[in-house]
């Protein structure tokens, strides 16, 4: 950073916008018929071992420290998150480590995570069936007990969520995609000397890209797929003004396909 007001200095603020792992619903079908929360399907174990999978490929590939993880408070994501950061934040690990279960050490000061509601999963039939959907539009998460998931350490528990509260039930799909792209930019300005994670779902990943690169359309975004973005910060008189996102993920690359 500047070391006097009249100096300018620019470094690229970089985001990562990932979808969760494989959700349990759509690989055992009758899940759904004895759960108490059939909105809310968790992992698979393959889901967990690929969400870990991805943490490591993260540290491996990416030119870049992630410092804070933002999560959608479904279940399927918390535990995305939960492994990634036990990834991220890793010291020590068995050889042949496939999830959390297996870091011998991890050092929590590597990355802070948080719940926020505006990443959740699209509240409308088009992602959630009406017969599956809380029938008085709660959908009633305990984020004490889910913030409990993340590694010992990572919670940051001062942060005040940009989304107060869940959306409505029955927001339209563009209400939705609105607020996806809302919350990318909403999350990084409030911490524009910082890189991030945003651990959402399939149409907020869609639309970190369409919603920020001109007349595309995503396709198909794959379990743990994920869209890479930064942007120019520069700082002059003490104040810091960011440019527009660049969109890096190119189509086939990292479980997105997209066309324009």
């Amino acid at each position: 950073m500047a070391s006097t007001e009249s100096e300018t200095t620019t470094f690229y603020q970089n985001v990562v916008v990932m979808r969760h792992g494989d959700r349990k619903d759509n690989f055992d079908p009758t899940w759904i018929k004895t759960a108490e929360r059939p909105w809310d399907p968790p992992l698979v174990d393959n889901g967990m071992a690929r969400a870990f999978r991805t943490g490591r490929t993260f540290r491996t590939i990416l030119p870049f420290q992630i410092h804070r993880v933002f999560v959608s408070p479904f279940i399927r994501c918390v535990q995305t998150a939960s492994e990634v950061v036990a990834a991220l934040c890793a010291v020590d690990v068995e050889a042949n480590a496939k999830s959390s279960a297996d870091v011998i050490k991890f050092d929590p000061s590597k990355v802070k995570v948080s719940i926020e509601y505006g990443l959740c999963e699209m509240l409308n039939k088009e992602a959630i069936r009406v017969d599956v959907a809380p029938k008085d539009g709660n959908f009633g998460f305990d984020v004490p007990l889910l913030e409990t998931m993340f590694p010992s350490g990572t919670l940051d528990p001062s942060l005040e969520r940009v989304y107060g509260k869940m959306p409505q039930w029955e927001e339209t799909v563009d209400e939705s995609r609105s607020r996806y792209k809302q919350i990318i930019k909403a999350l990084a300005d409030k911490y524009p000397s910082e890189n991030l994670l945003l651990v959402t779902h399939g149409e907020g990943v869609g639309v970190s890209i369409s919603g920020f690169l001109e007349h595309t359309t995503v396709v198909e975004v794959e379990y743990c797929g994920y869209a890479e973005l930064k942007r120019l910060m520069t700082c002059k008189n003490g104040s810091t003004t960011a440019g527009n996102f660049l969109v890096l993920t190119k189509s086939g690359q990292s479980g997105i396909t997209y066309f324009d």
